[in-house]
């Protein structure tokens, strides 16, 4: 009979800890770094020992039992302090090294963090970045995510924050587009041309813009051939001349230096469509690893000199 207070059962009470927070064999598998035919052997021999099941497998996921859930919450403390004791220690060696797993949304991901990962990842060789790019709003620590960068007002009051950089919104269309149904000159004409928008779940399509030099705000009623929730589609449609398309300043920022694209009504300024801000966050824990805090350091830099040179 195996001996319950053997060493050799530690890693795999680990590995049962991160199959609870991945909820499948394949996303613990991926978190640890190992086959999936590795953790249900692990998990199947953890079992053995225990002389209980304690995981309930379907075809789809994996949730624990009443005894698996006890034993996570017993041991799962434990190894977040062994994990946060080992990053100090690995911090100790000067140069960042590690995985960085991060999540972000797709436009955003593909127009400004990729091109920014790539001059990390030549600064840094000995990070490696694990890049998700998702516009669903992951929970960081129960997916194993160490960084997220997000679009937003606000970041939670729960995490650990850093403000990356400003962002505005624009309103562009094509030259072919401004030529044809003429330049606008106030905001409730929007109303009647076509316009590309941002759907938000149960409310109108309606945009509120604010004149630059002071005034009272106003609020138009928009529609048109297609509304999209990804700011590249919408910006991709304005300049096949569908239509006006309200994006972040981001999306539209290599067409309009470009001029492939123009800012439509540029004395008035959109308001509360977009997020005022990029942030990078992370579950709070006493200690943020090197490797981490090297990123978000390359990061803020990089976006600082790009707003200084735009």
């Amino acid at each position: 009979m195996a001996k319950t207070h053997n060493p050799e059962w530690w890693g795999h009470l680990h590995w049962l800890t991160v199959l609870a927070t991945q909820g499948s064999f394949t996303a613990a598998a991926r978190r640890l770094g190992v086959s999936k035919a590795a953790v249900s052997q692990r998990i199947a021999e953890l079992e053995r020992a225990a002389g209980v099941p304690l995981v309930r497998r379907t075809t789809r996921s994996v949730r624990l039992t009443d005894a698996g859930q006890r034993l996570v919450d017993e041991v799962a403390g434990a190894y977040a302090e062994i994990e946060q004791g080992w990053a100090c220690v690995r911090d100790l060696a000067g140069q960042p090294s590690g995985l960085v797993r991060m999540t972000a949304p797709v436009a955003l991901a593909r127009q400004v963090l990729v091109p920014l990962l790539v001059t990390f990842a030549q600064a840094q060789p000995r990070v490696r970045v694990e890049l998700d790019l998702s516009d669903r709003l992951v929970s960081l620590a129960a997916e194993g995510f160490d960084l997220a960068v997000r679009h937003t007002h606000a970041p939670p009051d729960t995490h650990v924050a850093w403000r990356l950089c400003a962002t505005r919104s624009v309103l562009v269309a094509s030259p072919a587009f401004v030529q044809r149904q003429g330049a606008l000159q106030h905001p409730a004409q929007l109303s009647q041309c076509p316009c590309l928008h941002y759907p938000r779940p149960g409310a109108r399509p309606l945009w509120t813009f604010e004149p630059v030099h002071g005034g009272e705000r106003v609020t138009v009623p928009v529609q048109g051939p297609l509304a999209a929730t990804n700011s590249e589609a919408l910006r991709d449609a304005a300049l096949a001349g569908l239509g006006v398309a309200l994006v972040p300043d981001f999306s539209a920022r290599a067409a309009l230096v470009a001029g492939t694209l123009h800012e439509v009504l540029p004395a008035w300024r959109p308001v509360d469509a977009f997020a005022p801000s990029i942030w990078a966050i992370r579950p709070w824990t006493p200690h943020v690893p090197a490797a981490v805090a090297a990123l978000v350091a390359h990061l803020r830099a990089a976006l600082a000199d790009a707003a200084d040179q735009a």
